[in-house]
């Protein structure tokens, strides 16, 4: 007598086609598992599967599926006109092309307020333009200081949203919260695959990178005694770099002002030249004019740069402090979700 037939199971859906392979380390642990998947995007297809029109999961890992996207988020990648700096640093030539627009715009307004300058009834705004475009030994001087005032203004600009985006890394659980996790190198490629996923690619990031390159070390070498020190080692490169990014600033605030005080010796020069010793009294006082023009140059120029340096000296000081802030916030990350959670494999792990 032949057995009973035994209807077909049906088939499960694609939400508990669970591949093995993706169980690892955490299949135990579902609370844990869930922290480390963190969000993901409702338009990721699942795991393997072919998207719509055929075409291969390997070609589905798309830059708009990941939570950060530094290609289209960071202003000067976005704008695709010029390569964009690494991390918060600024490209050059978008920031000297920037500022080159606005000085000259700014210099444009400056000689709009100074042909409407009366000497008998002068307003604060043509003094304000006759200190930068009166006479050509003020050009010589002004110009390029302007220049360099808004070259430094259009850097700090600029460094602001990418501040703004590198910060928004410390919100991304690349690695999980959950107070039982533990790392160590078995669990260390789960997390590096995990943070991978949010992003684009974490050399882009601060604080990814740092990770990135502890818990790779950890995972291939497997010494949990040396990601503290590769943690320290980059946090000191990073340190560095951020300092690297304003040494063209700083340059600026001191070559400011040298050109004013260069202003100067060509306003007092002209003003020397200009006077005339004579005998008539008469002749003595109508070379005084000249001289009065040239001390006047003289001063405007290193007033305008003095300004100018100060203002900048500024601004910069206070977004190399946020810089600094974002570094110590990232510092403090690694410690907490990093280091605090580092363990040795036992043997029981190990088998």
């Amino acid at each position: 007598m032949d057995p009973p037939s035994i209807p077909p199971t049906p088939p499960r859906s694609a939400q508990e086609q669970l591949p093995s392979a993706a169980a690892g380390p955490f299949a135990q642990r579902s609370p844990l598992r869930r922290s480390l998947l963190g969000r993901r995007s409702p338009a990721a297809p699942a795991p393997g599967r072919p998207r719509p029109g055929g075409e291969p999961a390997q070609a589905a890992a798309r830059p708009a599926l990941v939570a950060l996207n530094w290609a289209e988020e960071d202003i000067e990648s976005h704008w695709g006109l010029f390569k964009g700096g690494r991390f918060t640093s600024v490209n050059k030539a978008l920031s000297f092309t920037l500022a080159a627009i606005v000085s000259a715009a700014y210099l444009g307004l400056m000689f709009v307020f100074y042909q409407h300058h009366q000497p008998d009834n002068p307003t604060l705004l043509s003094r304000l333009g006759q200190f930068f475009v009166r006479d050509i030994n003020n050009l010589v001087a002004t110009v390029p200081a302007t220049l360099f005032f808004f070259w430094g203004v259009v850097i700090v600009a600029l460094k602001i949203p990418k501040l703004r985006l590198q910060r928004r890394a410390l919100e991304l659980a690349a690695v999980p919260q959950h107070h039982d996790f533990v790392l160590n190198e078995a669990t260390a490629k789960t997390v590096l695959e995990r943070m991978r996923s949010l992003v684009d690619d974490t050399r882009h990031f601060i604080l990814l990178n740092r990770i990135d390159r502890a818990l790779s070390s950890l995972h291939n070498i497997g010494g949990v005694n040396d990601v503290s020190t590769i943690l320290k080692s980059q946090a000191d490169n990073d340190e560095n770099h951020i300092a690297s990014s304003y040494a063209l600033i700083n340059a600026m605030v001191w070559a400011i002002p040298v050109l004013g005080f260069v202003g100067t010796v060509l306003g007092l020069s002209m003003a020397m030249g200009k006077f005339h010793l004579g005998a008539d009294v008469s002749q003595i006082r109508d070379s005084l004019t000249p001289v009065v023009a040239g001390l006047s140059t003289a001063f405007e120029t290193t007033l305008v740069g003095l300004v100018f340096a100060l203002l900048l000296h500024l601004l910069s000081d206070f977004m190399q402090q946020r810089e600094t802030d974002f570094l110590d916030e990232c510092d403090d990350y690694c410690h907490a979700n990093v280091v605090s959670k580092l363990r040795l494999r036992t043997t029981g792990e190990a088998a």
